[in-house]
């Protein structure tokens, strides 16, 4: 499976989030977490968007960490961006 599990898993571990927490939070069932952790399946696009929100309400860091784990330096220096 995906990018977005692995970096889940990291974020949970590394800022002491409980599964339970993140699914009472996103308001889904337990299962549907501990399949992304485990690499079972892989979240949307949309779900991805709703994981960072629901990381922002928990804990602001855990959320800008899973962003950079997930999508790594996508766009680079933002300086660089302004010459293009």
């Amino acid at each position: 499976m995906g990018k977005a599990g692995k970096a889940l898993r990291q974020v949970l571990e590394q800022y002491k989030i409980s599964q339970n927490k993140l699914a009472v939070t996103l308001g889904v069932q337990r299962y549907v977490v501990y399949r992304w952790f485990h690499e079972q399946v892989d979240p949307s696009g949309e779900t991805i968007a709703e994981i960072t929100q629901a990381l922002k309400q928990i804990n602001s860091d855990a959320a800008q960490e899973f962003v950079q784990l997930y999508l790594g330096n996508l766009l680079g220096d933002p300086e660089t961006l302004k010459d293009e």
